[in-house]
């Protein structure tokens, strides 16, 4: 098992299913550093919404895993921005 979903586990019972599913489903781990855990997010307004309201949570919860130094990355999976930036 992996960092983030180490996360989700602890963090699952305190969240209500529908939003669980709506922001956390298709989350999925990408890499863990050792002092940042990148997770790929969907969209934008996902990972916004994840910042502003389950930052803090994430946070405790890596504490509570003994990472209390590892920062949370949130990727936006399926961009075109570097394929833009070659043109």
């Amino acid at each position: 098992m992996n960092l983030w979903d180490e996360v989700l586990d602890k963090m699952r019972p305190d969240i209500p299913d529908d939003d669980f599913r709506r922001f956390f489903a298709e989350t999925a781990y990408a890499s863990d550093s050792g002092d940042q855990l990148t997770v790929w997010v969907t969209t934008e307004p996902i990972r916004r919404h994840i910042a502003t309201h389950y930052e803090r949570a994430i946070e405790r919860v890596l504490e509570t895993l003994g990472r209390s130094s590892t920062q949370l990355r949130m990727v936006v999976s399926g961009t075109d921005e570097d394929e833009d930036d070659e043109e």
